[in-house]
């Protein structure tokens, strides 16, 4: 028995062995890059502003900005994963605002409708993008483009019709704003709960269920996933709604939260919300991408973004630093994924 184990032990790994690899293994996963990134600028501000970032109102102040942006990113992560782009998310976050604005503050009727009418106009918008996409045979980034114009354009001149000014107010009832527009503690918003929620059903969706794969297949080649047997128009019109249904979320959020909706608000998510998916490592060109990844990258954002505010640098330099970091973020996610292929290359060997 001894002489047997005595010729086995050679092929176990030891501990320190599997410690390594395991090492080995997550320094090549994609979102390592993600994660030194957050862990450089979470010390960084940590250091630089002070106790009150790494106090209970610092955290609230990035967890908070984090939430409504990371509700957004993680569709729009899985489009660009699909190899699709969607910008008109900027004009349903105010559309389906002042849509539960006019039906529940301005005439007056039950929440529940207002809220429901709220992520109609989502769902509308994503089908109608989805839809287009895969009849014309636009470049999903021209035609959400036109698709945001034309809903910003509606917007506003329905609510001018409507309300006769470019904001309408609402005073929630105290359940439904316990719900979705409550401060837990006075200073984290509910919505932190929300996307929690909705990061463990995307990370289900994405990495544990079948249309996972078809998510990556459609970004791998549109055509080969088709010839596969996915249902690869039905999944694009799938992902637009999704999209257009998490943007509306946040816009019912929103109109919960402050008690009043405006025209111009959103316009903001566009482009943060590409950047959290980006420095969250997914490939730009699609076929790669993690959900992980996703929450990493807006946790990174929220932090440079609110950040800069605890320290004594002028907050006109919050932009430079997120363009910078966007670019090193780009070139690390990169580099870890091309020693991910080299490794795989040679363990083939």
């Amino acid at each position: 028995m001894n002489a047997r184990n005595s010729v086995l032990a050679p092929s176990v790994p030891s501990g320190g062995e599997n410690i390594k690899a395991t090492i080995g293994q997550l320094s090549r996963r994609p979102e390592a890059g993600s994660l030194l990134g957050l862990i450089a600028v979470f010390v960084f501000f940590a250091l630089v502003g002070g106790q009150v970032f790494v106090s209970s109102a610092g955290y609230a102040s990035w967890l908070n900005v984090a939430a409504e942006i990371g509700i957004v990113a993680l569709p729009v992560g899985l489009l660009m994963i699909a190899g699709e782009m969607d910008l008109s998310i900027g004009a349903v976050i105010p559309a389906a605002s002042l849509t539960v604005a006019i039906v529940s503050g301005h005439y007056g009727l039950p929440e529940i409708v207002g809220i429901s009418a709220g992520l109609s106009v989502g769902l509308l918008v994503g089908f109608f993008n989805g839809y287009l996409v895969n009849r014309t045979g636009v470049p999903s980034l021209i035609v959400t483009i036109g698709s945001m114009f034309g809903v910003m354009g509606l917007t506003l001149g329905f609510t001018v019709l409507i309300a006769g000014s470019t904001g309408v107010s609402l005073v929630p009832s105290p359940t439904v704003k316990a719900m979705l527009g409550d401060f837990v503690g006075g200073m984290f918003q509910v919505t932190i709960f929300w996307w929690v929620l909705f990061v463990a059903a995307f990370f289900y969706l994405l990495h544990i269920s079948p249309v996972g794969n078809w998510i990556f297949a459609l970004g791998g080649d549109k055509v080969s996933a088709r010839n596969a047997g996915i249902p690869t128009e039905r999944l694009t019109i799938a992902l637009y709604m999704l999209s257009g249904f998490s943007a509306a979320f946040v816009g019912v959020s929103q109109v919960l939260v402050y008690q009043s909706a405006q025209v111009l608000a959103g316009q903001s998510f566009i482009f943060n919300s590409i950047m959290c998916v980006v420095i969250g490592g997914v490939l730009l060109t699609g076929g790669a991408g993690s959900v992980v990844g996703i929450v990493l990258g807006t946790l990174t954002f929220a932090i440079v973004n609110q950040g800069i505010y605890f320290t004594g640098i002028d907050p006109n330099l919050g932009s430079v630093i997120i363009g910078a970091l966007l670019l090193l973020a780009v070139m690390m996610n990169d580099k870890f994924r091309l020693m991910a292929m080299s490794y795989a290359t040679k363990k083939k060997k």
